[in-house]
């Protein structure tokens, strides 16, 4: 009897962990389907391991619409993998859970998009253009002009002629890093956040850089603590050579290439193994080692089995807002770089 074949009364029994067999039994069933299984880098190790391709959300994204696979299995949480159906939707696209959401999509609704659209065309003003971020729902990218990565936000805002006023959303300390680079006063910022990244603090931050003074600083715009790594720099308490903004495919081509001991990283602690995976002979350290997040968790190698036994949990995008949202990723495309995702 295989792993994921077990039964109990009938019942299938899915492991709760990756014992002896287990990537073996996954593989064979991601064969059998017809199936490609991506992850995020911030999803447990075992199923970053097992995975066909692991990433950024948008890269995954495209990877899926690139494979020749009928089927898409999307270790993540569920906007990602309906971007994927957004880009491949004559896939099926299987999220291993359904509940895995995110705090940051769910910060903003497509109907309270819509309200701050009209409060600037009900004040006399021309129509703003929105920028949203990936990480939101498909009903919200289809309420986009274009959508940005954490890569390319600076580059997609200055794509956009000064004169016109700008809606970002839904992060709010992705949008202060852009407003600080771009220097735009006309960039109007959603107040949401990740509530993960949100709790990497400064004060942490401030603490684990003086413990280690000669440590590079990774951190991640969506974290809290992004404007108190640029203070750092900026006041000498840390060398300005040191400090890194960056995305999480950001983080990975620095990683590969650091000659340093020791980098602190602000981020989702899935993003360590990735990197110690990059170099082994770097001391990678969260600067906050609680920083998990409980919605990317939820995709178990108990999960991951029931979806490529039972083919749940499958996600559907309403054909009229995936093409209407597809529009504002594809722009996004055109205009910069799209690569290292969120």
């Amino acid at each position: 009897m295989t792993v994921a074949n077990a039964e109990i009364a009938g019942e299938l029994v899915a492991p709760l962990t990756a014992g002896p067999g287990w990537a073996e039994e996954v593989r064979r069933l991601a064969r059998e389907r017809d199936a490609v299984v991506l992850a995020h880098n911030y999803q447990r190790p075992e199923i970053q391991d097992v995975a066909d391709h692991t990433g950024d959300s948008l890269a995954l994204s495209r990877i899926a619409a690139a494979s020749d696979a009928s089927t898409i299995v999307f270790c993540g949480v569920h906007f990602m993998a309906e971007t994927a159906k957004i880009l491949a939707p004559e896939k099926t696209v299987l999220i291993p859970d359904a509940l895995a959401g995110c705090s940051l999509a769910d910060s903003i609704t497509a109907d309270e998009l819509r309200a701050w659209k009209a409060e600037f065309t009900a004040s006399g003003h021309p129509a703003p253009v929105v920028v949203s971020y990936v990480n939101t729902t498909a009903a919200v990218k289809a309420e986009t002009d274009v959508c940005c990565t954490s890569s390319n936000a600076v580059e997609v805002v200055d794509s956009i002629p000064a004169d016109r006023e700008v809606l970002f959303l839904p992060d709010q300390f992705l949008g202060a890093h852009v407003q600080r680079i771009t220097g735009r006063a006309n960039l109007h910022i959603w107040a949401g956040e990740c509530h993960v990244h949100a709790g990497i603090n400064g004060a942490t931050l401030t603490a684990k850089a003086q413990a280690d003074p000669d440590a590079d600083l990774f951190v991640h715009p969506e974290c809290g603590c992004a404007t108190s790594a640029l203070y750092l720099a900026g006041a000498g308490a840390v060398p300005a050579e040191q400090v890194h903004i960056l995305s999480t495919g950001g983080m990975l081509d620095a990683a590969k290439n650091t000659t340093k001991a020791s980098v602190l990283v602000a981020t989702e602690v899935g993003m360590l193994h990735q990197l110690r995976r990059a170099n082994p002979e770097v001391d990678f350290r969260p600067v906050n080692d609680r920083a998990a997040c409980g919605y990317m968790k939820m995709i178990t190698p108990g999960a991951l089995t029931r979806a490529l036994v039972e083919g749940r949990d499958e996600v559907h995008v309403d054909p009229d807002t995936a093409a209407r949202a597809r529009g504002a990723v594809q722009r996004m495309i055109e205009i910069g770089r799209p690569g290292g995702g969120e």
